[in-house]
């Protein structure tokens, strides 16, 4: 992943596409407002880097090997897959996004309730947000594709102890996902209004043909005991593995954080430390 490429791509998350993250995040509040078609669907997208923007989103947020903690009290790991998208717009529309790689992410959030946009409490400069330096090209965006044999996995390493961070997650089992994700997707970017937590999407597309693509972090995984109480320190170590489920076992990725020499062949691997 040459992150210099991503200085032209757009970069959006999901909202509220894992069953009760929201409400563990303490988010759940700010979104009692917005109204979704379908119980389960996402409440909506945000911005996080928008390139040459003049405000906080402008700021290129993303790194491959380190999380700026920034002196921020309740900082916490967004372990997710990132979408890394081509797209077509004509008439003012956004008519089609197509996924062309997939990779580990960390949407790595503030937790401060101060009652701003969510896209505040994402970006605050450089090293704000992880992406893995090796992204793996998508055959099928459909579940018959390789997305569907992969899970997320996500840990903490503190004082030389490892913690299971997030819930271990099939990326299947985001709530919306593959073609339904997709096409709600679309009906976002043209349609979102500015709306409590959520920023009003189509002024971000009157430029978009000036720019590479999209990428999009398709939402975060739930937490753990460990990850529900524990923010972030400094000297903590995170990792976060997309890993092809069929081929690789749990045991992998246990021996790999353990510093064996195992070649982990199908799999997005980010690793950071908080500084």
């Amino acid at each position: 992943m040459n992150l210099e490429d991503l200085k032209d791509y757009l970069g959006f998350g999901v909202a509220g596409n894992f069953a009760n993250h929201l409400g563990e995040a303490g988010e759940a509040d700010g979104f009692k407002d917005i109204k979704t078609e379908q119980k389960d669907a996402p409440k909506g997208l945000f911005p996080f880097y928008i390139p040459k923007d003049s405000s906080h989103l402008g700021n290129f947020p993303y790194s491959t090997h380190s999380i700026n903690h920034n002196n921020i009290e309740k900082l916490q790991v967004e372990a997710e897959v990132a979408l890394l998208c081509d797209f077509k717009y004509k008439n003012g529309k956004l008519v089609d996004l197509i996924p062309k790689y997939f990779g580990a992410f960390n949407d790595c959030s503030n937790r401060v309730q101060d009652g701003n946009k969510l896209s505040t409490k994402k970006n605050w400069g450089d090293a704000s947000k992880g992406i893995a330096p090796e992204f793996i090209k998508i055959d099928n965006f459909e579940e018959e594709g390789i997305l569907g044999k992969y899970h997320i996995a996500s840990f903490v390493r503190r004082d030389g102890v490892l913690k299971n961070y997030g819930a271990i997650s099939a990326v299947k089992s985001y709530s919306y996902f593959f073609t339904q994700l997709k096409e709600w997707m679309i009906k976002q970017f043209n349609n979102q209004p500015d709306l409590g937590p959520l920023e009003g999407l189509p002024q971000y597309l009157e430029t978009i043909s000036k720019h590479k693509g999209l990428l999009i972090a398709a939402g975060a995984t739930a937490y753990t005991e460990f990850g529900k109480k524990n923010y972030l320190q400094k000297g903590d170590e995170i990792f976060i593995y997309v890993y092809n489920a069929h081929f690789h076992s749990f045991e992998d990725i246990k021996r790999d954080m353990a510093g064996d020499n195992i070649h982990l062949s199908q799999c997005s691997k980010l690793y950071q430390v908080v500084e």
